[in-house]
């Protein structure tokens, strides 16, 4: 009899189970009719381009089993090399069939990848009742993937919106809708696997990661929550073989939305830009900086004339917060400053020297730095053959000048003293210290000739030291090094 209740109370159990699982199954009826109202939103992105004119350059800094998703892909389609179509000769525009995007208001305005409409020299996209419309390059970011254009219609467009993708949740069911394969129309679900992925494509990855089934040809279509909200763009998958395996990369809507809006009001992006090239803090390098933890990042070099160096901030600095916002990585700060206004004044608080400071910087224009050569003019250093030995350390070390500047590839801008020699084995090999790098600071302390170094060796013995943060410039970047004092 007893037996008999705890069957029946299991039996009971499933039902309910099974009965809410069917409930809340994507295959519902309230699935097809949400599908059913987002899908003539949706939009297919067709080409025409000239073979001669492609290139497949902006993802070689792609992992292969990421770039595995973009090969066989036409011209501009940096998925991959060209495909010529039989029967067409080799200069001939071709019409290509690339990718997907949305459409986010009822005056025409389109959400799409960057690589799918790149190179391109006339864009059209076909709707899902067939009709196709020339469609206007309104402006494109590279560095986030996304592009925006444009349609005219006589009549308002379907059309949805973004959602905020910083409420989706792990485990949060998703719905894709594409042109994979040129297929056109095709919808899969799935859920969100993960937030904040770096697949090393840019400086601002934080992809969201999801098992719908995305192929090429998704590229630049919307993912859906169940509101029937845009929370990503479809971008990339990861495949070994190139088809789907259920790992798929979405850029989220809250870092699409302001891009996009600065696409659509200046035609390009207008990002704050600090001026400086930073690294993350290592359990070494905290330690050697007197930090409780490896918060911040490390400015490993100031450029020149640019807002960092204007308000004070140096290389060695540890970036603690921007504007109020504790900085985490080197990822959190470089979309931080890049979301703030050019122009703007940004409240800056560093470690340096075992003390907290505040700066403010007037952030100046990424884009802007990126479009001017930078040229300095210095006075050329006399020409010196001051050599010194650090037996202890392993180093030959002399004064920069313009011969060695020369030899090194050193730029006029670069301070402090070059390294001629490193023996082997020694605690400065052990550190990764080479010919030809230039030792600009250690310890936050500027070097500007072989006795700074001597001298702040000799103090650190003294003093007992375990290791002594070393800046080092090398083959265009700076970068700091712990050298341990003792084996």
């Amino acid at each position: 009899m007893h037996n008999s209740k705890i069957l029946k109370f299991f039996l009971y159990s499933i039902i309910i189970i099974f009965s809410t699982n069917l409930k809340s199954h994507p295959l519902s009826d309230d699935f097809a009719n949400l599908v059913e109202k987002l899908s003539p939103s949706v939009v297919n992105v067709f080409t025409v381009q000239k073979p001669q004119e492609s290139n497949n350059q902006q993802f070689d800094n792609i992992p292969p089993q990421f770039r595995d998703f973009f090969k066989n892909f036409p011209p501009g389609f940096p998925f991959g090399g060209p495909q010529q179509q039989p029967n067409r000769p080799q200069n001939e525009e071709q019409p290509q069939a690339l990718g997907s995007g949305f459409v986010i208001d009822p005056s025409g305005y389109i959400v799409t990848n960057h690589h799918v409409i790149a190179q391109a020299n006339e864009i059209k996209v076909k709707f899902q009742d067939e009709k196709e419309l020339k469609a206007k390059l309104i402006g494109q970011d590279k560095l986030t993937d996304l592009a925006l254009l444009k349609v005219e219609s006589k009549e308002p467009l379907p059309y949805v919106k973004f959602a905020d993708s910083d409420k989706s949740r792990v485990g949060h069911s998703v719905i894709a809708i594409g042109n994979p394969f040129g297929l056109g129309g095709t919808v899969t679900s799935g859920i969100i696997s993960a937030f904040n992925r770096d697949i090393n494509s840019g400086p601002y990855d934080s992809f969201i990661q999801t098992d719908a089934s995305i192929n090429k040809g998704n590229s630049g279509g919307p993912l859906f929550n169940l509101d029937g909200e845009v929370v990503g763009i479809n971008s990339a998958i990861f495949s070994p073989s190139g088809g789907s395996v259920g790992i798929g990369f979405s850029i989220p809507a809250n870092l699409a939305k302001p891009i996009i809006e600065q696409l659509r009001k200046f035609g390009k992006t207008q990002r704050g830009w600090l001026g400086v090239r930073i690294q993350e803090i290592t359990p070494d390098i905290a330690k050697s900086l007197g930090l409780k933890d490896e918060e911040g990042v490390l400015i490993s070099m100031v450029n020149p004339g640019e807002p960092a160096e204007k308000s004070g901030l140096k290389a060695g600095d540890v970036i603690i917060e921007f504007n109020g916002q504790k900085i985490k990585d080197v990822r959190s700060l470089q979309r931080t400053v890049a979301e703030s206004a050019v122009e703007s004044k940004a409240k800056v608080k560093v470690w340096r020297n075992r003390k907290f400071k505040n700066f403010t910087v007037k952030l100046g224009e990424l884009e802007k730095f990126n479009e001017v050569a930078q040229s300095e003019e210095q006075k050329d250093e006399e020409v010196t053959s001051d050599e010194l030995e650090l037996d202890d350390i392993g180093l030959r070390l002399m004064g920069l000048n313009k011969q060695l500047r020369t030899k090194y590839n050193v730029p006029k801008n670069i301070k402090g003293v070059v390294i001629t020699a490193v023996k082997k084995g020694s605690l400065a090999a052990k550190a990764g210290l080479n010919v030809g790098n230039v030792i600009s600071q250690i310890s936050q302390t500027e070097i500007k000739k072989p006795e700074d170094v001597k001298k702040i060796f000799d103090k650190a013995k003294k003093d007992k030291l375990e290791s002594l943060l070393i800046q080092v410039y090398l083959d265009g970047f700076s970068r700091f090094l712990i050298l341990k004092l003792q084996d």
